[in-house]
């Protein structure tokens, strides 16, 4: 038998997997349970029908639902391939029928994966990078959390005190402090700028005298109370609260991320990356899965991370390059923070940084310039296992 495509839609209790020829001709299409027994049986019905062939298994997704289904296909030697959701999406439409169902989803993904070479590879993540990308993905859900309570106290506090509102920055800690005892115009005034500080220093708050002028200011600019005051201000010291709640976990996280992250095998290199620390370093590896196998060149990691330019020409136009449409959004948050903190710290970075904007470039694009440029340095590090150092290493002749 030639070579076999099985395309599998993936789903929280149940997978369909369909299987194709090299012609496009159906062979199989199942549905079964996300139970190893359910799923080994379908492994030796494909490679049977494969004969002694090569199968090419293609996903949807690389992690959660499918994940035992990825570990037996590992543990059995097999070609895993990646095929984005919204690829699977785009390309539906060209397929006949109408409706979306399971089965024509597994049918696309496999047609697909029999004519695409652009697909990235399934490989195996070590358990450094597999916690560190839960840890992560945490983090990340956290500070989703943290800014929608931030905006949610934002708006409360507008609807009672807009004066304080304005006069606070309610990322820092300082001000949620104060909002969790003090919330109406009234209380702070009769607090008073003496007591007020001395409630803030007795809670460990930074520059507690300034915070209290402030507060007091802005109570002084409102003396009419609005409908509704008292419930909102329960509100505010709800949301404040809630919001201190979710930095001590942003915190406690963090501090897990950095350890898991210091015993990776490339930590050390990652790290000696001006712009680079542990959550970035993290959310790099989580990312490319801890090695460049799959990135031969550093123009593919690139292009992978989004800081590449794809060419968009069309009729007599030419050299239009725009954004790529596919891309790690995560990797290119790494690559554009990093290269935008180093402007600050490596002189080679701030060097390149004012030679692009004196060439007319805007400053997100000098950035991205220097995220680019970047790329090239990473690849070179981890492929070599060494650290990056401002002067390159003497080549030193035989």
């Amino acid at each position: 038998m030639s070579r076999l495509w099985a395309g599998t839609d993936c789903g929280k209790s149940h997978h369909h997997c369909l299987v194709m020829d090299g012609e496009g001709r159906t062979l199989l299409s199942r549905r079964v349970a996300n139970d190893e027994p359910e799923l080994l049986g379908l492994l030796g019905d494909v490679l049977a029908l494969a004969d002694g062939g090569q199968v090419t298994w293609a996903l949807d997704m690389t992690g959660g639902e499918p994940s035992l289904l990825i570990a037996l296909l590992i543990n059995h030697s097999q070609e895993l391939l990646y095929i984005p959701g919204r690829v699977v999406n785009r390309a539906t439409d060209a397929y006949r029928g109408e409706g979306k169902t399971d089965a024509r989803d597994a049918l696309v993904i496999a047609d697909q994966a029999r004519m695409r070479r652009d697909l990235q590879p399934v490989r195996p993540g070590d358990e450094t990078t597999i916690e560190l990308e839960l840890l992560t993905s945490r983090r990340f859900d956290l500070v989703g959390d943290r800014t929608r309570t931030i905006n949610r106290l934002r708006s409360t506090l507008t609807s009672m005190f807009p004066a304080v509102e304005r006069a606070l920055d309610l990322t820092n800690v300082g001000p949620l402090v104060l909002l969790s005892g003090y919330q109406t115009p009234a209380a702070i005034r009769r607090a008073g700028v003496r007591r007020l500080t001395t409630w803030l220093s007795n809670r460990k708050v930074y520059n507690p005298a300034a915070l209290a002028a402030r507060a007091v200011e802005a109570a002084e600019r409102q003396h009419t109370a609005v409908t509704g005051e008292k419930p909102i201000a329960k509100m505010v010291h709800t949301l404040a609260m809630e919001v201190m709640t979710l930095n001590g976990k942003i915190s406690e996280i963090d501090k897990l991320i950095e350890g898991r992250f210091r015993e990776h095998e490339l930590a050390e290199v990652i790290e000696s990356i001006p712009g680079i620390g542990p959550l970035l370093g993290s959310e790099f590896l989580v990312a490319t899965g801890g090695d460049l196998e799959a990135f031969l060149t550093p123009a593919r990691l690139a292009a992978f991370g989004g800081v590449a330019p794809a060419p968009s020409d069309s009729g007599k136009t030419s050299g239009n390059l725009h954004r790529p449409k596919r891309y790690h959004r995560r990797l290119k948050r790494v690559f554009y923070t990093s290269a935008l903190v180093s402007i600050q710290f490596d002189a080679n970075s701030r060097q390149f940084y004012d030679r692009k904007r004196a060439e007319g470039k805007r400053h997100t694009q000098a950035v991205l310039a220097i995220a680019r440029r970047r790329v090239n340095a990473i690849w070179a590090l981890i492929r070599d296992r060494r650290c990056y150092t401002v002067v390159p290493p003497a080549v030193t002749s035989a």
